[in-house]
């Protein structure tokens, strides 16, 4: 199966040095110097696996960019380029629907893992023997085809999202912590920082809670990380 990365950034400089080791790496890359370019690019190549975005564009942020491909998609996988001091942006970044981050400077071979990870999750089929559903009433895991149903209804989830409610549902009532969930979903070798897995929960929450500042279905464990508690 063949990887590709769409590579928005609007310095040329910078873009030919991802662009670079990307292909050393195997990858096929697509280039854009403007969110409104990347996202005409992502109409014409709808085989795209991960977009890398950076936060400063001439037309519209990446925050923007990131909104506007999860309205229509949620499979493919996102990274957020931001710079060392814009913490907020990584939050941002995160809550509009992004999986990951790199902050600048990064190395060639940080950037190529956190893609090699998330390629591994938007590209994977689920194991042969996973062809199920795992009921949680009011939700219903298909676990065929990545989705979640509550009370019947689609919840749209990105498969960073997916791979969270299905670590929960396989381990309900079991309190999981940050680092264990961490590991689970983003893999051992991440080179990021676990306040992704808070970040990520407080999205989840916002899209299947009933109210998502009294969580009823992923509780805090305080001190040590969350569980799927009815």
């Amino acid at each position: 199966m063949s990887k590709k990365v769409l590579v928005l950034e609007d310095e040329a400089n910078i873009r030919s040095f991802i662009v670079i080791n990307l292909k050393r790496a195997g990858y096929e890359t697509v280039e854009a110097g403007t969110g409104q370019d990347a996202l005409d690019q992502l109409r014409r190549n709808p085989d795209i696996n991960v977009a890398l975005l950076d936060v400063m564009l001439p037309d519209m942020d990446g925050f923007e960019v990131c909104r506007r491909i999860r309205a229509g998609d949620n499979r493919i996988g996102i990274i957020m380029l931001t710079a060392r001091t814009q913490e907020m942006d990584k939050v941002t970044g995160l809550m509009t629907g992004a999986d990951d981050y790199v902050t600048k400077p990064f190395s060639p071979a940080e950037l190529t893992a956190r893609i090699d990870a998330l390629c591994r999750r938007t590209t994977g089929e689920p194991a042969p023997a996973d062809t199920g559903e795992i009921s949680c009433p009011p939700f219903l895991l298909n676990t065929r085809n990545r989705t979640l149903e509550k009370n019947g209804q689609r919840v749209k989830l990105t498969q960073v999202e997916y791979s969270i409610v299905k670590l929960f549902m396989d381990n309900i009532g079991k309190a999981l912590a940050r680092e264990e969930i961490l590991d689970a979903v983003w893999g051992k070798d991440y080179f990021g920082e676990v306040k992704i897995v808070d970040v990520n929960i407080r999205r989840l929450r916002i899209k299947i809670e009933d109210d998502p500042t009294n969580p009823t279905y992923i509780t805090t464990v305080w001190g040590y990380g969350y569980k799927w508690g009815f």
